[in-house]
């Protein structure tokens, strides 16, 4: 930390991961006017969300492997040169046909990018420095993701829309350069030689892709076919020789409980977030500008609070944050069913939005510092990879089943009262899946033992932009 190669490792891991996860707020502060200016349905809508999603969350787990195998620095350097060209083109798209598969690309750069950032912060530092490292990079990059949600509506409202893709460039063209030339390589060495497991990252694919489709538009052949390959592809890890998901990883019921826990509820939030912002902009007439700065309070308790939560989790140990944080957050959400036609933010809005954010607060922080506790450090990048996919693939799902949870037409038009109704019928469903969250937390997950020989201690360490890696003395 007290070197200047570490500063500048810091400084391209932070860039890297801040751009990949600002664009997913940014982006959803820009639908309704991509859905003006191009013509795009809310079916449409949906998949400009998940077509990022998608492609995220099914290589995700590839681009950690690769990392591991071919270097984390090549990998998070080609993912960052892929996704900042796939946001160029995600600029210039003249149908919502093209703007959706270069959605599709630029999840592609993500996910070889977003595994390597805490890989290498875990790779490049020494131990007794990780945590400083990760708690540096854990804050930086929240600031990146805070600040997506005014910086994307305001583009939105003195530019267009186009706008909030552009900012990518300068983005990547920073991270490329410090990366090259400051940050060293790292891989794993001891799978170097194995083959790849194309069959699973092929199947993975699949079926998340006809989950995807047969929730979006309630095609329940399709759904059960994506089902299906699901299952499948768990069979072809499980007998794989050289998995792209080592199946090994959830006989720790720290770890399984945990994931479950990020699934349901990075799911429910992203839901809820996803319809408040067309809400917001189409119901309650905010402007991109307002309708993102309507979401800052929930920045700035993670920018006042999150180190003192992640402390308190150390000191107290994970279970009491994560049972009590995914309530507070249900508590918050009930609260935004006031959200209507004539409510004021104060009295509509903010109550809910406060709320919420203190239980996210309390929640993140520990809930990425459990989730890999059981996971040896020479699979940190496919650990890393593993909680990225399964929090994506939450978000996809629930984005995809919006028409189901809100009641809406598969393809039809949806605005006024039917848009406020079906966001207060899935926000009463958000509220019950994560109080579910929080009791499945209470069933599942231990507290660490307090202390422990210095030679044989693990220590976990929090990030509160993406999946916790083990900080183990290698």
């Amino acid at each position: 930390m007290a070197s200047a190669t570490g500063r500048w490792v810091l400084l391209a891991t932070v860039l890297g991961s801040g751009m990949a996860m600002l664009d997913g707020t940014v982006v959803n502060l820009a639908l309704v006017r991509m859905g003006e200016d191009l013509d795009v349905s809310f079916a449409g809508l949906q998949w400009v969300v998940n077509g990022y999603t998608l492609s995220l969350a099914a290589l995700i787990l590839v681009g950690g492997a690769l990392g591991d195998r071919f270097g984390r620095k090549r990998l998070f350097v080609a993912g960052t040169v892929w996704f900042t060209a796939a946001s160029v083109l995600c600029a210039i798209a003249p149908s919502a046909e093209v703007l959706i598969a270069a959605r599709v690309l630029q999840g592609i750069g993500g996910a070889l990018l977003t595994p390597g950032s805490l890989a290498i912060i875990q790779a490049s530092f020494d131990p007794e420095d990780r945590a400083k490292a990760i708690g540096a990079w854990s804050g930086l990059g929240g600031v990146a993701t805070g600040v997506g949600p005014f910086v994307g509506g305001w583009l939105v409202d003195v530019a267009t829309w186009r706008s909030v893709f552009l900012i990518n460039v300068p983005l990547g063209a920073a991270v490329v350069a410090v990366a090259a030339r400051h940050v060293p390589e790292t891989k794993d060495d001891t799978n170097a030689g194995g083959p790849l497991d194309v069959p699973g990252a092929v199947i993975g694919a699949v079926a998340l892709a006809a989950t995807s489709y047969g929730l979006t538009e309630q095609e329940w052949a399709i759904l059960a076919a994506g089902l299906a390959m699901a299952a499948l592809f768990v069979v072809i890890e499980m007998r794989s020789r050289a998995p792209m998901l080592p199946m090994g990883v959830f006989r720790s019921m720290q770890f399984s409980g945990t994931n479950v826990v990020t699934f349901l509820l990075y799911g429910a939030l992203a839901v809820s977030m996803f319809l408040l912002g067309l809400v917001l902009q189409q119901s309650l007439g905010y402007s991109p500008l307002l309708a993102g700065a309507a979401t800052t309070p929930i920045t700035i308790f993670m920018l006042l609070l999150s180190a003192q939560s992640g402390a308190l989790a150390q000191r107290i140990g994970p279970r009491i944050p994560m049972t009590v944080g995914p309530i507070v957050c249900a508590a918050g959400l009930v609260l935004l069913t006031r959200v209507a036609p004539g409510v004021s933010y104060l009295s509509g809005v903010l109550p809910g939005i406060l709320v919420f954010g203190a239980g996210i607060t309390i929640t993140v922080a520990p809930l990425t510092t459990t989730a890999l506790g059981a996971v040896d450090a020479h699979l940190a990048g496919i650990a890393s990879g593993v909680n990225n996919a399964v929090a994506r693939t939450g978000q996809l799902v629930a984005i995809a089943a919006v028409p189901l949870l809100a009641g809406f037409l598969p393809g039809a038009a949806v605005a006024g009262t039917e848009l406020v109704d079906g966001l207060h019928q899935v926000l009463w469903i958000a509220a019950a899946v994560t109080t579910a969250s929080g009791a499945l937390a209470w069933a599942t997950i231990r507290n660490p033992p307090r202390a422990e020989p210095a030679e044989t201690a693990t220590q976990f360490h929090c990030s509160m932009v993406g999946p916790p890696v083990s900080a183990h003395a290698e």
